[in-house]
């Protein structure tokens, strides 16, 4: 305020200037309503019942965590002019601390019954004020030109069924056609297409040009994960959701602040909801661990769900997002779940499988449950006493549901494995026990009608299986054991078949057993060790000639038609991925593993190495998957009735393309002898004319010249082999 001069001073008390001291003390002005909702449809009550409507809406947002402050509620009335009565106008008006509170108050209680005839409706006021100032007058919309799209699966429709695979080496990402012998088919490249690892994501790119489909918009997105049907796309990082003035371009709202998992529909791209890490166990455990996928997909994608471990199982449905029946599955102690892979489609009434289990507690055993669902009705439990730990792995076409149980003796000195087998096709659901006395590291079904499964063992408890999403290299290669078993069909009209042991080897090296996708072949390999790469290619269906002969009852002896097909190596190796089709596998050895001879080779399905590629810098390669056939049953059966034929018509294609390449080398090799020959005459020409033009004779008509031939030696290929004294 100004000094005051006593010779000027004001007439009034509104002539006084408080300018300076307004700017001193001022407080900063609201930013927005957003913290303001109104609530709609509720009862009309009078002055008597005023108090009693306002504890229920106090009750009401408390059961959502939000607690009321008081004068938080502000409930219009009026006078009625006859009565004299004063009574409410149906709805009110609460104010919440902050925009957030807000934005849950409308996820949680909007469309909230109160009683038969009133649901409540909760939005902002600043929404009230936004859709009020719409103007009346229809103005018709913009109709966007239709540009028509590529088909996404052109890629199919090749005259010569390959498949494709994505490379991801150095900054650079690219698509090649496989092309069994020779160099794959470039399609496409682009650098920088991807910051991590190829996952098909976060942007969608197809089509015969690549262009981009659609994106998901998630900064710091590191982990991806597809639907079965491929209908949604869930995203996570470890950096939550953070709402800030310059994002108002993102999908995300109020209620997502704070989250780190993203649904999104893939045809639309739309955010579907966002949900927060799991809490940890206690604030002094660290960091939350992230169990990926953080949701487990039911095969139909109507459901997903997470666990709380130790505490419930949450079951969500798609789209809608909501929690089903709004509860989630209390189960004290739980651990862990799997859906069952397959739904039967042929009942109306089909509900999906949910297996999981708990571990013991107390004089409580450890329980393998499985129910249905959406009905919730458990439809088998299995008790299990000693228990360590327990893991799950459902046959692919949901038939069977294999639980490997890892097991203590009584004096906990040492380790045992059951694998309990529930028959999930079978009335009651019977469980057949198969006892392996030494730790089973890794186990696999075989992807095909008859059930069978391979298991690989080893005596050393702290050996660990080769896990292709994570495991790390390993200095020492233990000696493991791989059996294989399958399901003896019952002989007598009450009998029931189990599982029994069709052959064990011994003395074995490998720490993964990978199942060709078609059944059938499958490998044993030595993944990520430093001093063994061993590749063994078998054959469980090889029929031999004694079979043929159907002598010294080889028809009955599963174990006659194994057959080791072909035993490689590959240094280095650090993963191996079959095609869709089963007649081709990659085994590549990735930079993130180590930095030794880095690339790929491609086999076919008997161990032959068809190519190889040894690239600097390369990270990783994927094939591309294949949707399901179209055919029928009946087609298939058909084609399988009629290989014979359609394999001359193949062989023919097969040698044409040989003797177009062995074509293509000569013609290329011509080419260069051409050139060269017609290049040497330019030259020798040339040099005549220089000689002619310096007096000089020419190397033809010079006597002395002499011509000397040089022999270069050089070692193609050196093979070094320790024999054993």
């Amino acid at each position: 305020m100004p000094a005051i001069d006593s010779r000027n001073l004001p007439l009034t008390e509104e002539d006084i200037d408080f300018s300076d001291i307004e700017a001193k003390y001022a407080l900063a002005e609201e930013k927005g309503f957003d913290n303001i909702v109104i609530v709609d449809n509720v009862p009309k009550v009078d002055e008597s019942k005023e108090e009693k409507l306002l504890n229920v809406i106090r009750k009401i947002f408390k059961s959502a965590g939000l607690l009321l402050n008081e004068g938080a509620i502000i409930m219009p009335k009026s006078k009625d002019e006859k009565t004299g009565k004063t009574s409410s106008k149906g709805f009110l008006f609460i104010e919440f601390e902050n925009a957030e509170q807000a934005a849950q108050a409308i996820k949680h209680l909007d469309n909230y019954r109160m009683d038969k005839t009133h649901i409540l409706a909760i939005n902002k006021l600043t929404d009230i004020q936004k859709y009020s100032e719409v103007s009346e007058e229809f103005v018709e919309p913009e109709i966007e030109e239709f540009t028509e799209q590529e088909h996404y699966r052109s890629w199919l429709a090749d005259s010569k069924a390959r498949d494709q695979w994505v490379m991801y080496r150095g900054e650079e990402v690219s698509i090649f056609w496989n092309r069994k012998t020779e160099a794959p088919d470039h399609v496409h490249s682009r650098t920088n297409w991807t910051e991590t690892y190829v996952q098909m994501g976060v942007a969608l790119w197809g089509g015969e040009s690549w262009g981009k489909i659609v994106r998901f918009v998630h900064p710091g997105v590191k982990l991806i994960d597809y639907s079965p049907c491929e209908k949604y796309l869930i995203t996570w990082s470890n950096e939550p959701i953070v709402l800030t003035d310059s994002a108002n371009g993102t999908p995300f709202g109020p209620q997502d602040e704070g989250n780190h998992a993203l649904i999104w529909d893939i045809k639309t791209g739309a955010l579907l909801r966002s949900f927060p890490n799991l809490p940890s166990a206690s604030e002094k455990s660290g960091p939350t661990k992230i169990s990926w996928p953080m949701f487990k997909w039911s095969p139909s994608d109507k459901f997903f769900a997470r666990v709380t471990p130790g505490q419930m199982i949450s079951v969500y449905e798609a789209p809608s997002m909501g929690l089903v029946d709004k509860k989630s599955m209390k189960i004290e102690g739980v651990v862990d779940f799997e859906w069952c892979p397959v739904l039967d489609k042929e009942k109306k009434d089909a509900q999906e499988i949910l297996s999981y289990w708990t571990p013991e507690v107390g004089n409580q055993p450890a329980r393998v449950t499985l129910v249905n669902f959406p009905g919730r009705q458990i439809v088998r439990t299995k008790n299990l006493f000693n228990v360590n730990e327990c893991k799950m792995f459902w046959h692919p076409r949901g038939k069977f549901l294999c639980v490997k149980v890892d097991r203590h003796t009584k004096t906990k000195k040492s380790n045992f494995t059951n694998l309990e087998i529930f028959r999930v096709g079978d009335k009651d659901i019977p469980v057949d026990v198969v006892e392996v006395p030494d730790t089973v590291l890794s186990f696999a079904w075989e992807p095909a009608a008859e059930p069978r499964f391979g298991i690989i063992t080893s005596s050393d408890s702290n050996t660990t299986a080769a896990n292709q999403s994570g495991a790390g290299t390993t200095a020492t290669t233990p000696r493991t054991s791989v059996s294989f078993y399958n399901m003896e069909k019952a002989k007598g009209k009450f009998a029931t078949g189990g599982f029994k042991l069709i052959k064990t080897l011994e003395r074995k090296t490998a720490n993964a057993l990978i199942w060709s996708p078609r059944g059938r072949n499958v490998i044993l390999a030595t993944l990520r060790s430093q001093t063994t790469w061993d590749l063994e290619f078998w054959d469980m269906d090889f029929e031999p000639l004694e079979a043929k002969k159907e002598q010294n009852g080889a028809k009955n002896d599963p174990a006659a038609y194994m057959n080791l097909l072909s035993t490689q190596e590959h240094y280095g190796v650090t993963d191996i991925e079959w095609d869709p089709t089963g007649r081709y596998v990659i085994t590549s050895a990735s930079m993130w593993r180590h930095t030794m001879e880095n690339g790929f080779v491609v086999w076919d399905f008997k161990g032959t190495m068809l190519y190889k590629k040894v690239l600097d810098k390369f990270k990783q390669i994927l094939w591309r998957p294949r949707p399901k056939s179209l055919l029928t049953a009946e087609q298939k059966k058909k084609i399988r009735k009629n290989l014979k034929e359609y394999s001359r018509e193949f062989e023919q294609e097969d040698l044409s393309s040989e003797n177009a390449v062995s074509a293509a080398v000569l013609a290329q090799r011509r080419k260069l002898i051409d050139e060269w020959q017609t290049w040497r005459s330019r030259v020798e020409a040339e040099l005549a004319q220089e000689r002619a033009a310096a007096g000089q004779t020419s190397v033809a008509q010079d006597s002395n010249t002499e011509v000397i031939e040089e022999w270069i030696e050089e070692v193609i290929e050196e093979t070094e082999e320790v024999l054993n004294e």
